[in-house]
């Protein structure tokens, strides 16, 4: 399976399975889109996102792609035919099948992606380890399951400051629905866990997290609902 440990030495009969099993899994969510060139721009998109090339971004995944220009790929972050949450929970049950593990552990944490301008939802000057300094940037809190047999990212939040919260025409402009809430980074991170809790996660312990999620609501609220996987 795609999602496990990789072996020392590598065959192109190997690499041509990697190709199969990765179509296969696409497939597992594909019905989430409801348009077939949503659906295959999606299939594109990923395979983007695992290409060796530099960086990632609308650019270079359109390249790779074979498009001539961007449009169409952030055409598809925005697109209202594919239920984000629902793929969002299919892609976490087929990595918990794939590699689930009785020791497995989620583990929660944020990272910055640094931005020139000011439209993207949620930019402004704070800090991110991306860049080391406070920077022009968006900030994402991700949460991951690893286990001896591989990790992977599971969910996420986007971070929105206060200063976007109270500026509910600058949301719409970002297209962020009028309910959206502000919710701090810790706060974000054990909504996450609790999705995972909800879903059947059972913790072997205290979830790991870095300092920005390792309250003690996070942890408590994480150990308190569980149930087997």
């Amino acid at each position: 399976m795609i999602l496990g440990r990789w072996p020392g030495v590598v065959t192109v009969e190997q690499v041509e399975g990697w190709d199969e099993d990765f179509r296969e899994y696409f497939l597992g969510f594909s019905h989430w889109f409801s348009r077939v060139d949503i659906r295959w721009r999606a299939l594109k998109y990923l395979r983007g996102l695992m290409a060796p090339i530099e960086r990632r971004n609308g650019w270079t995944l359109a390249e790779q792609a074979g498009d001539q220009t961007p449009d169409a790929m952030q055409g598809l972050l925005c697109s209202p035919c594919f239920d984000r949450d629902a793929v969002r929970d299919e892609v976490r049950s087929g990595v918990v099948a794939a590699i689930g593990d009785p020791g497995g552990v989620l583990i929660a944490d944020k990272t910055g992606f640094v931005k020139k301008g000011k439209a993207s939802a949620g930019v402004q000057r704070q800090y991110t380890g991306t860049s080391g300094k406070v920077d022009n940037c968006q900030i994402g809190v991700f949460l991951a399951y690893a286990s001896p047999a591989g990790r992977a990212l599971i969910d996420r939040e986007l971070y929105l400051p206060k200063s976007w919260i109270t500026d509910r025409d600058r949301c719409r402009k970002a297209k962020v629905p009028d309910e959206v809430e502000f919710a701090t980074k810790p706060q974000q991170a054990r909504t996450m866990l609790e999705r995972a809790v909800e879903a059947g996660y059972r913790s072997p312990g205290s979830p790991p997290t870095r300092p920005m999620g390792r309250t003690r609501a996070c942890v408590s609220g994480a150990n308190s609902r569980t149930s087997p996987m």
